[in-house]
């Protein structure tokens, strides 16, 4: 089927004949442009003077001899336009962070009421009362009051008079604002390209002979669908006086079906404007060739990309053809799965380096050589000229470091910057630290714990680092900082010769968008706050794409839904035709209410309906193949069902429609739990710990309750000595606190025993007054062990000392109670040999503990555990939490008889008694420990306790022979909650 540009070629060429280098050809975008040439080359069959060709924009630009402002310069004219209505008013001036989000919406408000020729002063005045509004719009019908009506009541009652008078003193500022703001704009030399329409439509324009440029007939519009008032206008006038063609791509299908959205302004433009379709009358394309329509349901938005590897291996032979232009394109209605769709598809698009001409692969990662898999899959040419986001790149990433950084220096109160930026700093890819430097600087912050870094320290990185970190203290100043590191980066990377296309691309549109930023500023700065400079910056350049422009004539072309316009392939992808994105529900914030836009005729809800309807239709006009994508899977942003024009069309088109359900293959880990058995050097290292092999070798408490906590668990730690790596933290784990606490503690009672080992009552309350200044110093011992080192606790840490100093007060506070009592140890350590049987010979194991606290109380000396965690005091028997599979655990009972065992035996005493402080529930259950018929809080029977302590020995042999057994290996708990925290879950895979 003839394309819709190569029947426009065709009546060009007709029409003008040797004059055709007079003519001029004017789209709603670009991407059209080399389609036309090549279907004009094809149609005249030689060389040829091409015509000139524009955007709708570019062409009503000639009409004045102003410039059009660009959007920072826009904002900080209506700014002071709006300040100096506030202060005739005499009301306080608007910051401009405040004012930004409200100029946006009133400078799109005032655009949209140019771009339909909307009298401002009119509206506006109209709008400022709600008695007015009716008494002025009496003759609107029923429905169109109750759309007047339904604005207010949006508003909660208590509210809505607070809101009303808000809107109202808005609303009376506008008239003067909207002319103010251009009178300002016009003395610069400046305008807006809405104003741009008005003027035109008007015949106000500047230059009105600036069309007289192309002879008559010689001037073709060529594809537009929606026209503003401003452009309607014009077109009718350029059309009554026969100095313009149009061109319009029409269906019967929706231009004689009035219930059809997609014809609503193709109709209206060519039935009520009387503007003359150059093409004759609409014809049969939808109906006229029956398809076959692939819909694929997806389960995933990003899984919608992932079809596209296979389904376009189909189209292979078409994309041989020597002449493929206008064959496959891939419809992006969501833009924001370009990424994920050049990700996917395997390319052979290459962009030259701006350096050395050398060629690399368009997808970030796959630079360098291709796997296996690529190899054997035929790349695709692919032409994106949507533009590759900014925000995907780490030129971005690094910018937004740049920025956070200079908002924490911007109250100029401090010298530091926090870790995070730093390490987020030294790690990124464009900085090209060496690893030896960057791996000593992360240490230096790790030991120094440093969580705020002096930038003195960070001068040590280079003269990137300097110049990143260096304090700016004015806009303008900030905005040339940044130019100074992207300028410095990529001289950098250009001598280096590693400068790709595509960067190089981004970097010089960064630099251009922040010297405009920068022009801009210059007369503003004085009154601009820095935060505020700096969240333009961030806007700024959010928003920048580089086209990545191959051959637009060959290979897949990539697109939008609005770039797709006036442009025809034999097999098209649409990727989120989804309802909510196809079309979009959102809708551009105004102060002009839904009710008043549809009494003026401004844009509303439904013509953006109307808009994608045509331009989903006419992509199906001149296809031979559709495949359609959505994602099937419903969440805060979808819905998960299918647009609503793919419901229209299968149900009125007659189309065969063929569904597909994306079942996406999840690669489940069989992860087979492998036992390690105690043999060759993993024998070996176990063996060490019998007979003091190495005298280093102990067992400690821990060691105990982490075998029986997971045999694997054991493995990893103890026997392979696999370490987590250090990790600085300003919010610090609940391992630290217990930490901290348990220095608190014994500082605390170490500081009294100096003085006298009898602990009253009067004592412990006089030195609590010590606690906080023994916080501080337990902060620096467990965090970055040197109890001497200063450290500017940030807020989250003053939170954690705060916490420490409750815990000790709990513990304190019991202590009063039990007082008096004698300190006779804290942190003892203590060791004692252990027999036990390994493959029948008697070995001998070093059991070793630290014990918190040892006191004498009323003649029972008592082992003192302090525990912060979840533990319990209760238990059933000590069988059971022996038992591995019985998944009743009582790691702090196991742990206190651990070290009263070892403590009696190796002060050659009985009778200890085992005490747990448990922050947690000390004060309603006591510290004893309670099972079976005993009641919490009560003291164990002599008896009892030691036939207790008599089955712990038992079975702590048991199980101690267990671990060492050759003949046993390593197994998995069975328990899944033993997994939960386990810092080995990645190495076993459970």
């Amino acid at each position: 089927m003839v394309s819709f540009l190569k029947e426009v070629a065709e009546d060009l060429v007709a029409r003008t004949g040797k004059d055709l280098h007079h003519a001029a050809v004017v789209f709603n975008n670009k991407r059209p442009v080399a389609y036309l040439q090549n279907h004009l080359a094809q149609t005249i069959g030689k060389p040829f003077w091409s015509p000139s060709f524009f955007t709708i924009q570019e062409f009503f630009a000639l009409s004045t001899d102003l410039q059009v402002a660009d959007g920072f310069t826009q904002f900080f004219t209506l700014y002071h336009q709006y300040n100096e209505l506030l202060k005739k008013e005499g009301t306080k001036a608007i910051n401009p962070d405040v004012f930004y989000p409200i100029a946006r919406i009133i400078l799109s408000d005032f655009a949209q009421i140019d771009n339909d020729l909307v009298n401002a002063g009119q509206l506006f005045e109209e709008l400022k009362d709600i008695a007015v509004i009716e008494k002025n719009f009496q003759h609107l019908s029923p429905e169109q009051q109750s759309f007047l009506e339904q604005f207010w009541t949006s508003f909660s009652l208590g509210k809505q008079k607070n809101h009303q008078e808000q809107f109202i003193r808005m609303w009376r500022r506008m008239p003067a604002l909207y002319n103010g703001f251009h009178e300002a704009l016009e003395e610069k030399g400046l305008t807006s390209m809405a104003h741009v329409y008005r003027k035109l439509a008007f015949g106000q324009e500047e230059k009105p002979d600036f069309i007289d440029a192309f002879a008559k007939g010689k001037l073709a519009f060529a594809g537009f669908n929606a026209l503003s008032n401003a452009e309607a206008m014009i077109f009718k006038r350029w059309s009554q006086d026969e100095k313009a063609l149009f061109y319009f791509d029409t269906d019967n299908y929706y231009m004689q079906d009035e219930t059809q959205e997609a014809g609503l302004f193709l109709r209206k433009n060519i039935q009520k404007l009387g503007l003359p379709n150059a093409l004759g009358e609409s014809r049969d394309l939808i109906r006229a060739v029956q398809k076959e329509i692939r819909v694929y349901k997806t389960q995933g938005q990003t899984a919608q990309a992932k079809i596209l590897q296979q389904e376009l291996e189909e189209d292979y032979p078409m994309l041989d053809a020597a002449d493929n232009a206008g064959k496959i394109a891939l419809i992006l209605a969501d833009e924001s799965l370009l990424l994920p769709v050049l990700q996917t598809i395997p390319t052979s698009y290459h962009a030259e380096s701006a350096v050395n001409n050398h060629q690399y692969s368009l997808i970030p990662g796959n630079e360098q050589g291709t796997t296996a898999e690529h190899e054997k899959r035929k790349a695709v040419n692919l032409n994106v000229t949507m533009g590759y986001p900014l925000l995907a790149t780490s030129i971005f990433g690094l910018a937004d470091i740049w920025l956070s950084v200079q908002s924490q220096l911007s109250g100029g109160k401090k010298d530091t910057v926090h870790y995070r930026e730093v390490e987020a700093f030294l790690s990124h890819p464009l900085v090209g630290l060496p690893a030896g430097l960057r791996n000593e600087l992360q240490k230096k912050i790790l030991d120094g714990i440093f969580v705020e870094i002096e930038m003195e320290v960070l001068k040590e990185a280079g003269e990137l680092s300097g110049l990143f970190f260096k304090r700016r203290n004015t806009g303008v100043a900030a905005i040339s900082g940044l130019l100074e590191v992207f300028t410095l980066i990529l001289r950098q990377q250009i001598a280096e010769k590693t400068l790709k296309q595509t960067e190089a691309d981004l970097f010089i549109a960064i630099i251009k968008e922040l010297n405009r930023l920068h022009d801009t500023l210059t007369e503003y700065t004085n009154e601009l706050p820095l935060p505020f400079v700096l969240s333009l910056m961030q806007k700024a350049i959010q928003g920048i794409a580089v086209p990545l422009s191959g051959e637009p004539l060959e290979g897949v072309q990539v697109m939008g839904l609005l770039e797709s316009r006036s442009l025809d392939f034999d097999h098209v992808y649409i990727l989120g035709v989804n309802e909510g994105i196809l079309p979009q529900v959102s809708v551009s914030p105004s102060f002009i209410p839904d009710s008043i836009r549809r009494a003026y005729g401004l844009p509303v809800i439904e013509n953006q309906d109307a808009i994608s309807a045509y331009m989903f239709y006419r992509l199906l006009q001149r296809s031979r193949k559709v495949s359609l994508v959505y994602n099937g899977q419903g969440d805060e942003n979808n819905t998960g069902e299918p647009s609503r024009f793919l419901r229209q069309l299968e149900f009125e088109s007659g189309y065969t429609f063929k569904y597909f359900d994306q079942s996406q293959t999840i690669a489940t880990s069989h992860h087979t739990k492998t036992d390690i058995k105690k043999e060759g050097e993993i024998l070996t290292r176990l063996h060490q710990y019998l007979d003091q092999q190495d005298p280093f070798l102990r067992i400690s408490a821990t060691a105990l309750t982490t075998y029986m906590n997971c045999p694997v668990q054991f493995f990893y730690k103890y026997i392979a000595k696999i370490e987590e790596p250090k990790e600085l933290s300003e919010n610090l784990e609940a391992n630290n606190i217990g930490s901290m606490l348990h220095f608190v503690m014994e500082r605390f009672y170490e500081e009294l025993k100096a003085d006298e080992p009898y602990i009253t009552r009067e004592r412990i309350a006089e030195h609590r007054k010590q606690l906080d200044r023994l916080g501080k110093i337990a902060f620096a011992k467990i965090m970055a062990d040197n109890e001497h080192q200063q450290v500017n606790h940030n807020g989250m840490q003053q939170v954690v000392l705060a916490i420490v100093a409750e815990y000790a007060n709990v513990i304190l506070n019991y202590d009063e109670t039990e007082a008096p009592f004698s300190v006779l140890d804290l942190e003892s350590k203590d060791q004692i040999n252990f027999k036990i049987d390994v493959n029948g010979m008697e070995r001998s194991l070093t059991l070793h503990g630290i014990i918190d606290r040892v006191d004498l109380k009323k003649g029972i000396t008592r082992v003192v555990d302090y525990k912060t965690g979840r533990d319990e005091l209760s238990y059933s028997s000590l069988s059971d939490l022996f038992d591995a599979d019985s998944g009743k655990q009582n790691k702090a009972l196991i742990q206190t008889l651990f070290y009263t065992y070892i403590y009696e035996q190796a002060k050659g005493i009985t009778g200890m008694e085992p005490n747990l402080y448990l922050i947690r529930k000390m004060r309603k259950e006591g510290t004893l420990f309670y099972s079976g018929g005993f009641t919490k809080g009560l003291r164990l029977q002599v008896e009892h306790l030691a036939g207790q302590k008599a089955e712990f020995i038992v079975l702590l042999k048991s199980k101690l022979e267990e671990l060492f057994n050759p003949e046993l290996p390593f197994i998995h708990t069975t328990q899944a909650d033993n997994c939960k925290y386990c810092p080995y879950l990645s190495l076993c895979g459970k």
